[in-house]
């Protein structure tokens, strides 16, 4: 900068004016040069922080969908076998003592519902933070914010079965069924209580009204789940392959 000044100086005391003023242009556009290149580096750094940020949404988002594509693919094989072993039980209504088989009694007293567990943590923290700014394109943008509500209606249809399951099935199971006959039948130390111990009445709990109708409800409840699980699956699936094509 000294030089500058001193070339400056130089030219003034010469009285070369115009070489002055082509020396000041000059330096102005150089000055303006060196300006645009900083500012460029500083849109390139930021230019690969934003990728480096945008890669690492998608990857957390991507092995979150593919946790639940796991899960729901397991479910959407479950729930038509949950839904004949409801069938069956129905179909049980009428039986005498005599074709109470074991077989039967596993059946009726199988009420346990799977605990399902879908994860959204990625997407909701996307959705509510600035990193869904940093996602391009616009379809997945799309596909992204209509995923938790997928997800919030399963969740509540589970509960729903859950529901069922807690305040109605139990409830009538234990008025009818004795915890003996969940016993292991090979294991001798519980021959008293199973010689001695109140026995289960399957053809009352068969007969009881409330029991029959909460058999049909869960059913029901279990169809609805099975459409959700299989819609949620779909969107699972195309949320994906978007994701895998702004990976590539």
């Amino acid at each position: 900068m000294k030089l500058f000044r001193k070339l400056r100086r130089n030219l003034i005391a010469l009285g070369k004016v115009k070489s002055y003023i082509v020396y000041a242009f000059g330096e102005i556009v150089l000055i303006v040069i060196g300006i645009l290149i900083a500012w460029k580096i500083g849109d390139l750094n930021e230019i690969r922080k934003n990728n480096v940020v945008e890669q690492k949404v998608y990857e957390s988002l991507n092995e979150e969908l593919n946790t639940n594509l796991r899960i729901l693919n397991g479910l959407v094989a479950e729930y038509p076998r949950a839904i004949v072993r409801l069938e069956n039980t129905l179909n049980y209504v009428g039986y005498t003592e005599d074709k109470i088989t074991q077989g039967t009694k596993d059946t009726i007293i199988n009420v346990l519902d799977k605990e399902v567990s879908l994860l959204d943590g990625s997407i909701n923290s996307i959705i509510n933070t600035t990193k869904f700014e940093f996602i391009e394109s616009a379809d997945l943008k799309d596909l992204i914010i209509m995923y938790p509500n997928k997800i919030q209606n399963f969740k509540e249809q589970d509960a729903k079965i859950k529901l069922i399951v807690a305040n109605r099935l139990k409830p009538v199971l234990e008025k009818y069924i004795s915890l003996v006959d969940m016993l292991p039948y090979t294991d001798p130390k519980y021959d008293s209580i199973r010689k001695y111990g109140a026995k289960s009445d399957y053809i009352g709990l068969l007969s009881d009204k409330e029991y029959q109708n909460s058999i049909i409800d869960r059913m029901l409840q279990t169809q609805i789940q099975f459409d959700h699980a299989k819609s949620l699956r779909s969107k699972t699936k195309i949320l994906i392959n978007t994701l895998a094509e702004e990976l590539d």
